[in-house]
């Protein structure tokens, strides 16, 4: 059986950063504990503040993103025979965002799949490419995460002072924000680094969710849906986020090291985008759920949530290029990657061999 390795990585986050006092000019403020909690100090969105008009739109973000990692593998376009994607928020129903993909990459026939889904969902794009290149049906995938999610978040504040937007409408515009995050995945020998075990799961089958995009979909009459004070709007529970989310982190991580018969001692670094280190051992300490193996990670827990919000199924390509560039990353490393969404309580987690240089700087 073939080995699948990570050649590179790719990012692309759409305009200036937006930093939270901008933010503060269109929505309102938030008081300091609760915008410590969140954590964002800076996001990119796609959408203009003053006018709500898109700069980008998601698979235009995805193929740029996509672009940055081919380039940093040396690969040519021409050579990729499977693209993955995943998203929560594509232009349109149907055709799935990949394809346009494809299709903007000048790739005449390839392989496409796309997963729908937010912050895991990346992981478990990852794990479909892999599968399908250690059985050696394709060479080189392509394995994406993009997320347009301002689109969702404009119509909050468009056309309002600030002092009319109600405190809980103003948390979901300070906590999100766009961008896209890719993989260069290829098939070779088993000697030399690779993925070396996954694990995924929805925990939440007796659970309501605690996010939701309600709208744009069958759920209901269109014309019903039609008379909703926004067509489609982002629904977040945050209590129960932070209560539940330690205990989905907890199974995950146990959950992949099982999977990869690893040590937490045995992992070199974390990527887990939900969260800084601090807070997040704040939040298991608080549920009894401070395990040894989250101790010995601590220290290596890597995330940039701070400067890009939470990206949905960006978030963990978003990170993992954010550290493979500043040189977090070496030939011969085990890197978790660990991710869960509160959508309906999934997690997907998986260990890979390291085995991509460090991509060369100016100068």
């Amino acid at each position: 059986m073939a080995a699948a390795r990570i050649l590179s990585t790719g990012s692309y986050l759409p305009g200036e950063p937006i930093s939270n006092d901008e933010l503060a000019r269109y929505v309102g403020e938030l008081p300091t504990d609760i915008l410590d909690g969140i954590q964002v100090q800076r996001r990119h969105w796609i959408a203009d503040l003053e006018t709500g008009t898109h700069r980008i739109n998601n698979s235009e973000m995805a193929v740029e993103a996509a672009r940055s990692a081919l380039a940093g593998a040396g690969v040519e376009a021409a050579d990729v025979d499977l693209i993955v994607v995943s998203t929560a928020s594509p232009e349109y129903l149907l055709p799935p965002a990949v394809t346009f993909v494809q299709e903007a990459l000048d790739i005449e026939k390839c392989a496409t799949t796309e997963i729908r889904s937010g912050c895991a969902g990346f992981v478990e794009a990852l794990d479909v490419a892999r599968l399908y290149l250690e059985r050696s049906e394709h060479t080189t995938a392509l394995v994406i995460g993009s997320e347009a999610i301002s689109p969702l978040l404009v119509p909050v504040f468009l056309g309002l002072e600030p002092d009319e937007i109600r405190m809980r409408d103003r948390m979901n515009p300070y906590n999100f924000g766009d961008g896209a995050g890719a993989v260069v995945v290829q098939g070779g020998p088993e000697n030399g680094g690779g993925i070396v075990g996954s694990a995924i799961a929805s925990v939440g089958g007796k659970r309501s969710p605690a996010m939701q995009i309600v709208g744009a979909g069958t759920h209901a009459p269109v014309h019903e849906q039609l008379k909703a004070k926004r067509l489609v709007d982002l629904k977040v529970d945050v209590v129960e986020s932070g209560r539940f989310t330690p205990f989905v982190l907890t199974e995950a991580l146990t959950a992949v090291l099982r999977a990869t018969a690893l040590s937490a001692e045995e992992i070199d670094l974390c990527v887990i985008p939900e969260g800084n280190a601090g807070y997040m051992v704040e939040e298991l300490e608080e549920a009894g759920l401070l395990t040894p193996e989250w101790v010995e990670l601590k220290p290596r827990i890597y995330e940039n949530l701070t400067e890009v919000g939470a990206t949905g199924s960006a978030a963990v390509p978003l990170a993992l290029d954010d550290a493979w560039r500043k040189g977090r990353l070496q030939p011969g490393d085990k890197v978790m990657l660990l991710a869960i969404e509160t959508s309906k309580w999934k997690y997907a987690g998986t260990v890979v061999d390291w085995s991509a240089p460090a991509p060369a700087t100016d100068g």
